[in-house]
């Protein structure tokens, strides 16, 4: 009994493996680009990230990183960001997007980053795009595994992320000080500066982990960042 289980896990494994790889492939690369662009439905987001992505690796310096220690090409899909954030920041890989003009391959229209932390129940995870003045967000894509529903759960709904847009991640001197959720939520734009968003109600604890995120991150790209700016 115990071989024919094996041998029927075996070959459910086998023929549901790729599809599951694909499907992970698309729902990474949707949400890839769901921090640039919305996306319709009927739209083929394999084919719109083959056209718009080009992806690098970089290190804490923002040197890019083209080989692992074993001699293989390190490609930017394929890093693990769960494995990456439990090592120290210096020992990671970091992958970043480039957004490309639809019809000028060469023009950059914004650099996208990979994030990870932890939430108030498990974690949290997403991408920023900044602008190509690289200050400047476009554009947030945010999930999470485990939030309360209604209330820490509602950073992955558009109302929450489209708060991010325009904000910017560097002070008038220059210094790095990235987006702040703050507590509470009042809905008056008005009443935030440019590097701080309404917060949601009865999620404290969820917001200060997106905090952490996000800052922690950028901070992680810093030099990568500085060294692109004014490219």
């Amino acid at each position: 009994m115990t071989v024919v289980i094996g041998g029927i896990l075996s070959f459910t494994s086998q023929v549901l493996g790729p599809a599951q790889k694909k499907s992970i492939e698309l729902d990474t690369k949707q949400s890839i680009l769901g921090a640039v662009m919305t996306l319709e439905k009927g739209d083929d987001a394999l084919a719109i990230y083959s056209k718009r992505i080009k992806s690098m690796v970089v290190d804490i310096d923002g040197n890019l990183i083209e080989k692992n220690k074993k001699g293989n090409l390190i490609v930017a899909e394929d890093v693990n960001i769960l494995k990456n954030y439990k090592k120290p920041a210096d020992k990671r890989e970091y992958p970043v997007y480039e957004y490309i003009n639809e019809t000028n391959p060469d023009e950059i229209e914004a650099y996208i980053f990979p994030l990870y932390g932890a939430g108030l129940w498990n974690a949290i995870y997403g991408y920023v795009a900044l602008e190509k003045d690289l200050n400047t967000i476009k554009g947030v894509s945010f999930g999470h595994v485990q939030e309360t529903p209604g209330l820490g759960a509602r950073i992955d709904s558009k109302e929450i992320q489209d708060r991010y847009r325009g904000k910017t991640i560097f002070d008038e001197n220059g210094n790095l000080v990235s987006v702040n959720m703050l507590k509470g939520e009042i809905k008056d734009p008005s009443k935030f500066g440019p590097h701080e968003v309404d917060g949601m109600s009865g999620a404290t604890l969820t917001a200060k982990g997106l905090n952490s995120m996000v800052k922690d991150y950028l901070t992680c790209y810093d030099s990568f960042i500085k060294k692109n700016q004014h490219q």
